[in-house]
C-alpha cells in the first residue's frame, strides 16, 4: 500500500479518483478496519459539524471537558518542537489545521512563529479564536500582530497557499476526514511548505490495527501504521514520533508524528 502513489506524486498531479481507486484496491476492510464509505460520506461530515455546533467556545469545550490538561498538552507539544529545532529564520509563518478556537495557535505556536493562520470550519469558534488570541488573559499573553488569517472552512476543502508555511501543525482533527480526503489534505500540506518546512501531527492512536468508530462526533481513530502509510504516500518522510506523556489514564494513546516533504531524486 505504501508505494502505489508515492512513486507518481512527482511525476502528474494527483487526482482524487486514483487515490480513492488505490485505496479501494488495497481495501483496510480486508483487515476489518473502519473505513467512511463515499456513500456516507456527506453524513459522516454533516454529523461532526452538528455535534461541535453543540460544544461550548472554551478550553475546556475544546478538550472535551479536560480543560485541565491543557497545560500538559501544550508543554508535551513545546517540547516536542523544541526538539525538532526549527531555526529562528525558518519561523516566519505557521498554519493550526482544525483551530477551535484557537488553543494550540496562541499557547503554542504564536510565542516562536511571526505570523500564524487558523483553519476552523464551525463559525462560532472561528469568530472566538480571533478574540481569543489577540487578547491577554491571566498570565497568558494575546499576539495581536502574530494572528495572521483564519479561515472558516472545513480542511477538507481547504486550499492552503503553495510555498507559504514553515510548520503546519494539524491536532485532534483528523480524524473527522474520510481516508481519501485525509491523504488529499496531505498533498496539499506537503505543497504548502516552504523549503525545510514541517509537518506535525497530534492524534488519538487506537491501541490495535483497528480504526475505531465514535459515533457521538463522528470521527474515527486510527493506528499508528495508517498515519505513517498515508504520510508517506503523500511525499512525506517521518523524522521524528513521540508519545504524549502524563495524560489521564483511559485516554486514547497521544502521538506526535513529525514529517518533512521527500527529497526529490535526480
Amino acid at each position: 500500500m505504501e508505494d502505489i502513489i508515492k512513486d507518481n506524486l512527482e511525476k502528474k498531479p494527483l487526482k482524487k479518483e486514483d487515490i480513492k481507486d488505490n485505496l479501494e484496491e488495497k481495501s483496510l476492510e480486508k483487515e476489518e478496519n473502519y473505513l467512511v464509505s463515499q456513500n456516507s460520506k456527506s453524513e459522516f461530515y454533516l454529523n461532526a459539524q452538528k455535534y461541535w455546533a453543540k460544544i461550548p467556545a472554551t478550553v475546556n469545550g475544546m478538550l472535551g471537558g479536560l480543560g485541565y490538561i491543557n497545560a500538559l498538552d501544550i508543554q508535551g507539544s513545546n517540547y516536542f518542537l523544541r526538539e525538532l529545532k526549527i531555526k529562528d529564520a525558518s519561523r516566519t509563518c505557521a498554519l493550526d489545521c482544525g483551530a477551535g478556537i484557537g488553543r494550540v495557535s496562541k499557547n503554542l505556536l504564536m510565542p516562536l512563529f511571526a505570523k500564524v493562520d487558523l483553519v476552523e470550519q464551525d463559525q462560532a469558534f472561528a469568530e472566538k479564536a480571533h478574540e481569543y488570541c489577540v487578547k491577554d488573559s491571566g498570565a497568558v499573553l494575546g499576539y495581536p500582530n502574530r494572528l495572521g488569517e483564519i479561515y472558516n472552512i472545513g480542511l477538507q476543502n481547504f486550499q492552503p497557499d503553495v510555498n507559504k508555511y514553515n510548520l503546519v501543525w494539524s491536532q485532534w482533527v483528523l480524524g473527522h476526514l474520510t481516508d481519501v480526503d485525509l491523504l488529499l489534505l496531505f498533498v496539499r500540506i506537503r505543497k504548502s511548505l516552504i523549503a525545510g518546512g514541517h509537518f506535525v501531527i497530534k492524534e488519538n492512536i487506537t491501541s490495535t490495527r483497528q480504526v475505531e468508530k465514535d459515533d457521538e462526533d463522528s470521527s474515527v481513530a486510527r493506528p499508528l501504521k495508517m498515519y505513517e502509510t498515508f504520510l508517506k504516500q503523500a511525499g512525506f518522510r517521518i523524522v521524528k514520533i513521540t508519545q504524549q506523556k502524563n495524560f489521564p489514564k483511559g485516554l486514547y494513546p497521544v502521538y506526535m508524528i513529525a514529517s518533512r516533504p521527500q527529497q526529490k531524486t535526480k
